[in-house]
Order: C-alpha cells, then structure tokens, then sequence
C-alpha cells in the first residue's frame, strides 16, 4: 500500500466527489480512480457504492477513513520526527523541481546563487509537477520550483505558502533542420496529411499546455500522434532524430536551435506560443514549522532581488 492511496481516499470522503478530489490531488479522474481500486483491492473490499450518484462511502469506507487519519498522522509524525533530528539538513536546502526546469533553468538559476548570495549546499528532487507539489505540501522539501499558468494553475493555498516569480518560459513547435536549416516539419499541416506529433503523455503537466495551444489554435493544427513520453528531454531527442514536431520550452532547445540542429516549426507564429511563469513556493514559516534558517535567509534575499528588478 502507497501512504498517496490514503491521501487520495481522506480526499475522496471530504468532496465526494472524484473529479473534484482528482484535481485537488493534480491528477486525472482515471488515475485517481485507478488508485482508490488499487486500496481496495489492497483491503480487500469496497470503499465507495459505485451504484448510486452522487458518490457514497460504503460503511466499511467511512470506518477505514478514521483509520486512514489516524494511519496518516502517525506516518507523518515519524516522519518529521526522523527530519528533525538530521542536524546537518539545517544547513541544506532540498528542492523539489520539474525534470524539465532541473535541466534548465536550476543549474544557472544556482550558480547565480553561488555569486550573488552565498555558496548553497542543495539537494535537488526531480520529479513530475503531481509528485513535486506533493512533496511541499506533505514537507518533503523546503521549496518548490515550477511552472504556473492561469489555465492551468498549482493549487497551494496562498495563505499557507509563499510565492515569488523567478521567471517566464515560452512552450512552442519545433522540428530538426533539414539541409537548408529550415525545419523538415511546418505548422499548421493539412487535415488529409496531419503531421507526425511528439507528445507528451496525459499525466504530464507540460501536455496541458499544449492542450491549451492546441484547443485556442486557429486555423486548426492538424497532428497525428506518433510518440508519447512524459520528459521534454526525450521529445526533444525524437524531434532531433526527425520523427516529427514537439512542443519544447524555449529553454530546453536553446543550443540545438543555435546550432541549426532544431528550428521553429511554427513559421514564427506566436498564436501557437504559450507562455508560462516559473514560481518558487515555500511554506509560509509558523511558530509550530518555523523551517530552517537558511531557508528564511534566502526567500528574503530573492524578495528584496525581486523588488529591485
């Protein structure tokens, strides 16, 4: 059993409703779903009535919700117990960060860092934008890296946690060069010859965004999906050995797109751009979690670097 299966129910019982608990818990309705069965089959028998509408918590559900609870405090109090004790994290910073952004953005963004404000001992987390904005909440890292877009916000509670905007990213085609450095793929292809796609899977936060891209896009694109992964980084490999065109953040192309290895397959058209903001997110600091030191005297350096750009 998985402690994200207990979440997952707590979440279920106090919405009773799967689409709502699926969103708050950053995943798809058929995931969530998935995993309530994987508890029950786990159990052995059913917690939800899937007979009736709206959804209802079988008796046996509601006993084992006070029992998830309990379960759960206990997992957590080990555990920040065990935290507490490992003195020498008080002086490291764990950041929970998007594959892609680890990639990216963290490398220069903490070298920066190193000159600006003071040599940082890190530990840095690489996970999907679900599993990292779960680490924060459940206290796992001290602070969260990620991308934000309106359409598609992070659900944090803005009276618990911090924010600061450290920087804007732009999602858009790209496809390898030919010869003549002009790419072998050009949007917005025809409807009786779609062109080949690399897509991000279902459960990727960056596949939202393109959804979006592909859902505002007028005149319409016309894909057909040929390769799926959840990382950037493997698009962009598939799009470098010419398998078909991928939506690729600015960032993650910048030297194949210097070296005419990858080019814009969007003929400079920006209404297939989307632009995200990347945000850093912390727990707000509480007399019960105060957090570490070196936590506090970052965040305060970024504010004050913030203000002054």
């Amino acid at each position: 059993m998985e402690t994200k299966w207990l979440e997952d129910f707590i979440s279920l019982c106090e919405t009773n409703n799967f689409s709502r608990s699926a969103q708050l818990r950053h995943v798809t309705q058929p995931a969530f779903s998935r995993r309530i069965q994987s508890l029950e089959n786990w159990l052995g028998t059913d917690l939800v009535d899937r007979t009736s509408y709206p959804t209802r918590i079988t008796p046996a559900g509601l006993v084992f919700y006070e029992q998830a609870l309990e379960m759960l405090g206990q997992i957590n109090g080990v555990r920040e117990l065990l935290r507490n004790k490992r003195a020498a994290a008080q002086t490291s910073i764990d950041l929970a960060v998007p594959h892609t952004l680890s990639l990216t953005f963290v490398p220069k963004w903490l070298t920066a860092l190193e000159a600006e404000f003071a040599p940082i001992n890190s530990r840095l987390m690489a996970l999907n934008v679900h599993d990292a904005v779960l680490q924060l909440v459940e206290g796992g890292c001290d602070l969260l890296l990620c991308y934000h877009h309106p359409r598609q916000p992070v659900q944090l509670d803005p009276g618990r946690y911090d924010m600061l905007v450290m920087g804007r990213e732009a999602l858009r085609a790209y496809a390898r060069c030919n010869r003549s450095r002009e790419p072998e793929f050009e949007l917005p292809g025809r409807k009786n010859a779609p062109l080949p796609f690399l897509s991000y899977t279902h459960s990727a936060y960056l596949a939202r965004m393109v959804d979006l891209i592909l859902h505002d896009a007028k005149p319409a694109l016309h894909l057909e999906t040929h390769y799926e992964t959840d990382m950037a980084e493997g698009l962009k490999m598939m799009a470098l050995e010419g398998r078909g065109i991928a939506f690729l953040p600015e960032s993650a192309v910048t030297r194949e797109v210097k070296s005419k290895l990858l080019a814009r397959a969007d003929k400079g058209n920006d209404q297939w751009t989307i632009e995200m903001e990347i945000r850093l997110y912390r727990e707000r600091p509480s007399p019960q979690r105060p957090g570490k030191p070196i936590v506090a005297k970052l965040w305060d350096f970024l504010v004050m670097q913030n203000l002054h750009s």
